[in-house]
């Protein structure tokens, strides 16, 4: 069964840090590019961030540039974001999801599977 799990969201001031994992089971992480989302409250799912299947390249949307790095392990069939110098904007639901393809593009009316989500608060 495919399976696309998020896990370290949790709540952290202004400033800090967090590092969501993706844990991946049933298909072959390997070939599929992986992009994170999330979505606040009243407001749509927007892309964050993608990474190739390989790990080799990745972008951004602008508002996360230099603050969010994603990476991926695929011996551990798991893809991270590391989160930094986090702000109350970045308060959402993060998702992971996974496209068939290998190239780190990820709109995300082409991800294929996506996971449940991990909620990140961003508040003092």
């Amino acid at each position: 069964q495919l399976q696309l799990v998020e896990s370290g969201g949790g709540l952290v001031q202004p400033g800090g840090s967090l590092r969501l994992s993706c844990e991946a089971s049933g298909f072959t992480f390997g070939r599929y590019a992986i992009g994170w989302f999330r979505q606040a409250p009243g407001k749509e799912r927007e892309g964050v961030s993608c990474i190739s299947s390989s790990g080799g390249s990745t972008n951004y949307t602008d508002s996360v540039k230099g603050r969010f790095t994603i990476s991926r392990d695929n011996a551990k069939n798991t893809a991270y974001l590391q989160m930094n110098s986090l702000k109350p904007e970045d308060t959402a639901v993060y998702y992971c999801a996974a496209r068939t393809y290998s190239i780190s593009y990820c709109p995300k009316s082409a991800m294929n599977y996506w996971g449940k989500g991990t909620l990140v608060t961003v508040s003092s």
